[in-house]
């Protein structure tokens, strides 16, 4: 028995108040842009890497721009707004500081590779991870474990050495697809369904309860 010897981070809804940015800048999008907009896109797109989701919002929401157009564009409009008031979570600088101390860190995520950057500056929390991947260096998207993966791979830790902290279904399917300890914080506006929240090994009420313990606690 040995508890995980790396954390590996989602970034949206774990670090950062952000699915709600980012489900208004792309809804934005498709209305000026005179696609159509519908009730199920913001789940359909949660956990989908940038190439993913632009080109859900090409072929699906009729929006007659390129996949690389749609993508630079709502990532633009992320930018901006995280610049004038990043929306980080109660917490979470205080919970990575501390994990950062006793385990190697690493960030999952399927925001764009310079949105993640720009996040980790801004909050002053670069220096904390060891690694950065967006699922759009990666194969798939979440939930497939593809990113989690390669964020082991980064930090020479095995997967299954790894604990992921994660907050929707897409992505709590993904980390335990990679065979990794599971923490789930769940998003409160967007709440992961029972199925993938039992995939779990332990559930939070939010990042302030994260703690170096917390991962200790996790023996396999």
């Amino acid at each position: 028995m040995s508890h995980p010897a790396a954390v590996i981070f989602d970034l949206d809804g774990v670090l950062i108040d952000s699915e709600g940015v980012w489900n208004d800048a792309r809804r934005e999008l498709v209305r000026e842009s005179g696609g159509t907009w519908t009730e199920d896109a913001q789940r359909a797109m949660m956990g989908m890497s940038s190439v993913e989701w632009s080109r859900y919002i090409r072929d699906e929401l009729a929006v007659a721009m390129s996949a690389e157009e749609i993508s630079a564009a709502v990532a633009g409009h992320v930018e901006g707004i995280y610049r004038r008031q990043l929306p980080l979570l109660p917490g979470a600088r205080r919970a990575v500081v501390s994990l950062a101390a006793r385990f190697p860190l690493a960030v999952a995520s399927s925001a764009n590779r310079p949105v993640i950057d720009l996040v980790l500056g801004l909050a002053g929390l670069t220096r904390a991870f060891r690694a950065e991947v967006s699922s759009e260096e990666v194969a798939r998207g979440k939930p497939a474990p593809d990113v989690y993966l390669e964020a082991a791979r980064r930090i020479s830790v095995p997967a299954a050495r790894c604990a992921a902290v994660e907050d929707s279904a897409n992505g709590l399917r993904a980390a335990a697809a990679a065979g990794m300890s599971v923490i789930a914080i769940p998003n409160r506006e967007f709440p992961p369904d029972k199925a993938a929240l039992a995939l779990a090994d332990v559930v939070l009420p939010s990042i302030e309860h994260l703690s170096p313990g917390v991962v200790t606690a996790l023996e396999r």
